[in-house]
């Protein structure tokens, strides 16, 4: 087959295209002569406006918008598998004070349930540590992005130098990334319903941490998908099962009927990281 010459307009991958690009057209209208035709906000480019992209009906736009980013960044990242880590926004490191306890009951619990922080920072280290057998692209963590069980994960990670995922959302509190997300992997989002289905797009084992009405909604997400064979069975790993046997009964659901008492196999406990990686490494056959 003969070599093409770089003989004019080409995109990236090769392809013939001698379409204008539309960068050069949103360039060259930044420059047109300020007159009040070309003020009007008519006049502005459409992909190019954002009071226009705002507006109530581009709303599915904006939801493909919102898949379609991190998809392509991902995809180009080389990103294939991850691993999800859940968990409360609000459990401090190990040290710190808790800054969101409201009495002494909550601040006693909340430092208690700093060893989760803990176990959530060796566990994406042992998924970064696996996961450079991969080129960092399989077994790569993927958390929310913000405080507490969040930043332990993209922490771990980011201590055997691997690379980790951050999903945020716009939020009135939490919603900052943390410093330890790959900068390049850092992702923001205004839909939560998009931001799940990344969660669980490339997710090969989901670990939830104790957490509070955020991580129940993403931890029965999961478990809705997995139950209905909506996805793949996949580990789902809860930590502590004294925290989770005390908010959920399970087993109620189970004797009551409204769910099969094989649901139940899609649950593991565990207390420590490695325990977790074992379940994962069980699962998989690594």
């Amino acid at each position: 087959m003969a070599r093409v010459k770089n003989d004019g307009p080409r995109r990236k991958d090769g392809v013939w295209d001698p379409l204008k690009d539309n960068k050069a057209d949103k360039s060259a209208a930044a420059v047109q002569p300020k007159t009040p035709q070309t003020l009007s906000p008519t006049y502005r480019l459409a992909f190019a406006d954002e009071d226009f992209l705002s507006r109530e009906e581009l709303r599915p736009v904006r939801l493909q918008l919102e898949l379609m980013k991190a998809e392509m960044m991902l995809a180009e990242a080389g990103i294939k598998s991850t691993v999800v880590l859940f968990g409360g926004a609000r459990i401090p490191a190990p040290g710190q004070a808790p800054w969101a306890a409201h009495n002494e009951t909550q601040r006693n619990n909340l430092i208690e349930a700093s060893v989760f922080y803990e176990e959530a920072r060796k566990f994406a280290t042992l998924c970064g540590v696996h996961s450079a057998a991969y080129d960092h692209q399989e077994y790569v963590v993927v958390t929310g992005g913000g405080p507490g069980v969040m930043e332990a994960g993209n922490l771990g990670a980011s201590e055997v130098g691997a690379p980790s995922i951050g999903l945020n959302i716009m939020l009135p509190h939490e919603q900052a990334p943390n410093p330890y997300v790959t900068p390049e992997l850092s992702f923001n989002f205004h839909y939560f319903a998009i931001r799940k289905m990344h969660f669980l797009m490339r997710a090969k084992a989901v670990a939830v941490f104790p957490g509070g009405f955020g991580t129940l909604d993403e931890m029965f997400e999961a478990l809705t998908l997995i139950q209905t064979k909506r996805m793949e069975r996949i580990p789902l790993i809860l930590f502590s099962e004294k925290f989770w046997r005390g908010i959920v009964n399970f087993e109620a659901l189970a004797d009551f009927g409204t769910i099969s008492p094989k649901d139940l196999e899609l649950i593991s406990f565990v207390e420590t990281a490695d325990q977790a990686w074992k379940i994962i490494a069980d699962f998989y056959g690594l």
